[in-house]
Protein backbone atom coordinates (compact mmCIF):
# COMPACT_ATOMS: atom_id res chain seq x y z
CA UNK A 1 0.00 0.00 0.00
CA UNK A 2 3.25 2.33 -0.79
CA UNK A 3 1.14 4.17 -3.22
CA UNK A 4 -1.96 5.43 -0.70
CA UNK A 5 0.00 8.60 0.68
CA UNK A 6 -2.90 11.12 1.07
CA UNK A 7 -1.67 14.42 3.45
CA UNK A 8 -5.01 14.81 4.32
CA UNK A 9 -7.71 12.22 5.34
CA UNK A 10 -11.36 12.68 7.29
CA UNK A 11 -12.76 9.77 8.45
CA UNK A 12 -16.50 9.84 10.09
CA UNK A 13 -17.98 7.56 12.41
CA UNK A 14 -13.92 7.03 13.91
CA UNK A 15 -14.61 6.20 17.49
CA UNK A 16 -15.47 2.39 16.99
CA UNK A 17 -15.70 -0.58 14.49
CA UNK A 18 -14.36 0.16 10.92
CA UNK A 19 -13.89 4.14 11.71
CA UNK A 20 -11.34 3.76 14.05
CA UNK A 21 -9.62 0.49 12.40
CA UNK A 22 -9.53 3.43 9.29
CA UNK A 23 -7.53 5.47 11.89
CA UNK A 24 -5.26 2.92 12.79
CA UNK A 25 -4.10 1.76 9.64
CA UNK A 26 -3.90 5.13 8.14
CA UNK A 27 -1.44 5.45 10.72
CA UNK A 28 0.37 2.82 10.12
CA UNK A 29 0.64 3.09 6.26
CA UNK A 30 4.50 4.18 4.99
CA UNK A 31 3.61 7.74 4.39
CA UNK A 32 0.32 8.08 6.42
CA UNK A 33 -1.23 11.34 6.61
CA UNK A 34 0.48 14.93 7.76
CA UNK A 35 -3.22 15.46 8.78
CA UNK A 36 -5.85 12.83 10.17
CA UNK A 37 -9.57 14.17 11.13
CA UNK A 38 -11.18 11.74 13.06
CA UNK A 39 -14.58 12.78 13.99
CA UNK A 40 -17.15 11.20 16.01
CA UNK A 41 -20.78 12.45 17.54
CA UNK A 42 -19.25 12.13 20.98
CA UNK A 43 -15.79 12.47 21.51
CA UNK A 44 -15.49 12.67 25.49
CA UNK A 45 -16.63 8.84 25.25
CA UNK A 46 -13.70 8.06 22.26
CA UNK A 47 -11.18 6.37 24.59
CA UNK A 48 -9.29 4.60 22.02
CA UNK A 49 -9.37 7.56 19.46
CA UNK A 50 -7.44 9.72 22.15
CA UNK A 51 -5.01 7.07 23.12
CA UNK A 52 -4.21 7.13 19.61
CA UNK A 53 -3.74 11.10 19.49
CA UNK A 54 -1.65 10.84 22.20
CA UNK A 55 0.64 8.67 20.47
CA UNK A 56 0.29 10.50 17.12
CA UNK A 57 0.16 14.35 16.37
CA UNK A 58 -1.12 14.11 13.61
CA UNK A 59 -4.82 12.85 14.60
CA UNK A 60 -7.09 15.65 15.68
CA UNK A 61 -10.13 14.58 17.25
CA UNK A 62 -13.09 16.77 16.15
CA UNK A 63 -17.08 16.23 17.15
CA UNK A 64 -19.35 15.86 14.38
CA UNK A 65 -22.58 14.61 13.75
CA UNK A 66 -23.88 13.93 9.94
CA UNK A 67 -27.27 13.92 11.14
CA UNK A 68 -26.52 17.93 12.19
CA UNK A 69 -26.09 20.41 9.35
CA UNK A 70 -24.61 22.81 12.12
CA UNK A 71 -22.01 19.68 13.80
CA UNK A 72 -20.87 19.45 10.27
CA UNK A 73 -19.79 23.19 9.29
CA UNK A 74 -18.60 23.78 12.45
CA UNK A 75 -16.29 20.51 11.89
CA UNK A 76 -15.44 22.09 8.22
CA UNK A 77 -14.49 25.34 9.75
CA UNK A 78 -12.07 23.79 12.63
CA UNK A 79 -10.42 21.11 9.87
CA UNK A 80 -10.37 24.58 7.19
CA UNK A 81 -8.32 26.07 9.89
CA UNK A 82 -6.28 23.75 10.67
CA UNK A 83 -5.34 22.99 6.92
CA UNK A 84 -3.84 26.43 6.58
CA UNK A 85 -4.23 27.30 3.07
CA UNK A 86 -3.64 23.28 1.66
CA UNK A 87 -7.01 21.16 0.26
CA UNK A 88 -8.47 17.67 1.72
CA UNK A 89 -7.34 14.78 -0.03
CA UNK A 90 -9.90 12.19 1.20
CA UNK A 91 -13.48 11.78 2.53
CA UNK A 92 -14.20 8.94 3.84
CA UNK A 93 -17.88 8.70 4.83
CA UNK A 94 -17.88 5.98 7.04
CA UNK A 95 -20.46 7.11 9.72
CA UNK A 96 -23.50 4.69 10.01
CA UNK A 97 -25.80 2.48 11.97
CA UNK A 98 -28.96 0.01 11.59
CA UNK A 99 -31.87 -0.26 12.65
CA UNK A 100 -33.35 -4.41 12.53
CA UNK A 101 -36.52 -4.18 11.91
CA UNK A 102 -38.88 -6.22 10.10
CA UNK A 103 -41.45 -5.71 7.01
CA UNK A 104 -44.23 -5.09 9.28
CA UNK A 105 -42.56 -3.25 12.12
CA UNK A 106 -40.59 -1.04 9.67
CA UNK A 107 -41.45 3.01 10.96
CA UNK A 108 -41.49 6.34 8.77
CA UNK A 109 -38.93 6.97 11.48
CA UNK A 110 -36.59 4.35 11.36
CA UNK A 111 -36.39 4.92 7.03
CA UNK A 112 -36.23 8.58 7.17
CA UNK A 113 -33.21 8.39 10.52
CA UNK A 114 -30.94 6.31 8.11
CA UNK A 115 -31.50 7.97 5.34
CA UNK A 116 -30.74 11.06 7.41
CA UNK A 117 -27.69 9.05 8.45
CA UNK A 118 -26.48 7.68 5.20
CA UNK A 119 -27.95 9.40 2.41
CA UNK A 120 -28.45 13.30 3.77
CA UNK A 121 -25.36 13.40 5.85
CA UNK A 122 -23.06 11.83 3.04
CA UNK A 123 -24.57 14.11 0.68
CA UNK A 124 -23.93 17.18 3.20
CA UNK A 125 -20.49 15.93 4.26
CA UNK A 126 -19.45 15.79 0.18
CA UNK A 127 -21.08 19.56 0.22
CA UNK A 128 -19.65 21.06 2.99
CA UNK A 129 -16.45 19.77 2.27
CA UNK A 130 -16.64 20.72 -1.02
CA UNK A 131 -14.43 23.71 -1.43
CA UNK A 132 -11.45 21.72 0.73
CA UNK A 133 -11.77 18.73 -1.98
CA UNK A 134 -11.44 20.86 -4.60
CA UNK A 135 -8.93 22.62 -3.12
CA UNK A 136 -6.51 19.31 -3.10
CA UNK A 137 -7.60 19.07 -6.72
CA UNK A 138 -6.52 21.98 -7.92
CA UNK A 139 -3.11 21.52 -5.80
CA UNK A 140 -2.21 17.71 -6.67
CA UNK A 141 -1.39 15.96 -9.36
CA UNK A 142 -3.24 17.01 -12.95
CA UNK A 143 -2.79 14.31 -14.96
CA UNK A 144 -5.55 11.56 -12.90
CA UNK A 145 -8.07 10.61 -10.20
CA UNK A 146 -6.49 8.92 -7.15
CA UNK A 147 -6.89 8.94 -3.07
CA UNK A 148 -3.88 10.78 -3.05
CA UNK A 149 -5.33 14.11 -5.20
CA UNK A 150 -8.76 14.60 -4.05
CA UNK A 151 -11.72 11.26 -3.21
CA UNK A 152 -14.65 10.76 -1.59
CA UNK A 153 -15.12 7.32 -0.64
CA UNK A 154 -18.70 6.27 0.37
CA UNK A 155 -18.93 3.07 2.91
CA UNK A 156 -22.03 1.21 0.96
CA UNK A 157 -23.25 -2.21 1.59
CA UNK A 158 -24.18 -5.36 -0.52
CA UNK A 159 -27.00 -4.98 1.46
CA UNK A 160 -28.41 -2.36 -0.54
CA UNK A 161 -27.73 -4.16 -3.55
CA UNK A 162 -30.53 -4.98 -6.31
CA UNK A 163 -28.92 -8.27 -7.27
CA UNK A 164 -26.81 -9.78 -3.84
CA UNK A 165 -28.99 -8.69 -0.81
CA UNK A 166 -26.39 -9.65 1.87
CA UNK A 167 -27.93 -11.08 4.84
CA UNK A 168 -31.52 -12.00 3.89
CA UNK A 169 -31.25 -14.70 5.97
CA UNK A 170 -30.46 -12.89 8.78
CA UNK A 171 -33.17 -10.15 8.63
CA UNK A 172 -34.87 -7.97 6.01
CA UNK A 173 -33.33 -4.55 7.43
CA UNK A 174 -35.75 -2.59 4.81
CA UNK A 175 -34.22 0.73 6.64
CA UNK A 176 -30.78 0.09 5.75
CA UNK A 177 -31.03 -1.74 2.55
CA UNK A 178 -32.94 1.27 1.01
CA UNK A 179 -30.93 3.84 2.46
CA UNK A 180 -27.64 2.14 1.28
CA UNK A 181 -29.04 1.99 -2.44
CA UNK A 182 -29.85 5.83 -2.36
CA UNK A 183 -26.17 6.03 -1.19
CA UNK A 184 -25.12 3.82 -4.02
CA UNK A 185 -26.97 6.03 -6.45
CA UNK A 186 -25.63 9.04 -4.95
CA UNK A 187 -21.77 7.59 -5.57
CA UNK A 188 -22.76 7.34 -8.97
CA UNK A 189 -23.84 10.85 -9.72
CA UNK A 190 -21.34 12.40 -7.31
CA UNK A 191 -18.93 10.04 -9.26
CA UNK A 192 -20.01 11.73 -12.59
CA UNK A 193 -20.49 15.33 -11.89
CA UNK A 194 -17.58 15.86 -9.15
CA UNK A 195 -14.56 14.03 -11.66
CA UNK A 196 -14.80 17.06 -13.64
CA UNK A 197 -13.68 18.95 -10.81
CA UNK A 198 -10.83 16.30 -10.00
CA UNK A 199 -12.34 14.76 -7.63
CA UNK A 200 -12.89 10.82 -7.34
CA UNK A 201 -16.00 9.37 -5.95
CA UNK A 202 -16.62 5.65 -5.70
CA UNK A 203 -18.56 3.45 -2.98
CA UNK A 204 -17.38 0.35 -1.28
CA UNK A 205 -18.37 -2.87 0.62
CA UNK A 206 -16.56 -3.67 3.39
CA UNK A 207 -17.86 -6.99 3.55
CA UNK A 208 -19.75 -8.84 6.50
CA UNK A 209 -17.53 -7.13 9.53
CA UNK A 210 -17.30 -8.26 12.95
CA UNK A 211 -18.84 -4.58 14.39
CA UNK A 212 -21.18 -3.51 16.86
CA UNK A 213 -23.39 -3.47 13.92
CA UNK A 214 -22.26 -6.32 12.19
CA UNK A 215 -22.86 -8.90 14.81
CA UNK A 216 -26.66 -9.13 14.77
CA UNK A 217 -29.68 -11.25 16.15
CA UNK A 218 -26.62 -13.35 18.03
CA UNK A 219 -24.77 -13.39 14.45
CA UNK A 220 -21.18 -13.82 14.20
CA UNK A 221 -20.02 -12.19 11.12
CA UNK A 222 -17.88 -13.80 8.87
CA UNK A 223 -14.70 -10.92 8.59
CA UNK A 224 -12.57 -8.89 11.33
CA UNK A 225 -12.26 -5.79 10.97
CA UNK A 226 -8.85 -5.51 10.10
CA UNK A 227 -8.85 -7.75 7.14
CA UNK A 228 -11.16 -5.63 5.96
CA UNK A 229 -9.66 -2.19 6.38
CA UNK A 230 -6.63 -3.43 4.91
CA UNK A 231 -8.55 -4.78 1.66
CA UNK A 232 -10.28 -1.67 1.30
CA UNK A 233 -7.16 0.61 1.76
CA UNK A 234 -5.25 -1.30 -1.04
CA UNK A 235 -8.40 -0.61 -3.38
CA UNK A 236 -8.27 2.99 -2.30
CA UNK A 237 -4.71 3.04 -3.68
CA UNK A 238 -6.03 0.97 -7.35
CA UNK A 239 -8.73 3.63 -7.58
CA UNK A 240 -8.18 6.45 -10.59
CA UNK A 241 -10.83 8.04 -12.97
CA UNK A 242 -11.74 5.04 -14.87
CA UNK A 243 -13.59 3.75 -11.36
CA UNK A 244 -15.01 7.29 -10.72
CA UNK A 245 -18.68 6.52 -9.27
CA UNK A 246 -18.59 2.80 -9.04
CA UNK A 247 -19.20 0.22 -6.74
CA UNK A 248 -16.78 -2.08 -5.50
CA UNK A 249 -15.96 -4.19 -2.50
CA UNK A 250 -12.99 -4.74 -0.19
CA UNK A 251 -11.11 -6.75 -2.72
CA UNK A 252 -11.69 -4.42 -5.49
CA UNK A 253 -14.43 -6.36 -7.61
CA UNK A 254 -16.84 -4.21 -9.08
CA UNK A 255 -20.56 -5.13 -7.58
CA UNK A 256 -23.68 -5.16 -9.37
CA UNK A 257 -26.02 -1.79 -8.22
Amino acid sequence: MADLSPFSVLVTGSNRGLGLEFVRQLLELPKPPQLLFATCRNPSAAQALHELSAQHSSVRILQLDVENSASIQEAFVSVKDQLEGLGLNLLINNAGRVIPNSFHSESAESMLQLYQTHVVGSLKMSQTFLPLLKKAAQMGPQDSLSCNRAAIINISSTGGSFTELLGWEIGPGLSYRCSKAALNMLTRCQGLILKEEGILCAAIHPGWVQTDMGNCRGFLAPMKKEESVQGMLKVFSTLSEKNAGYFFDWEGKELCW
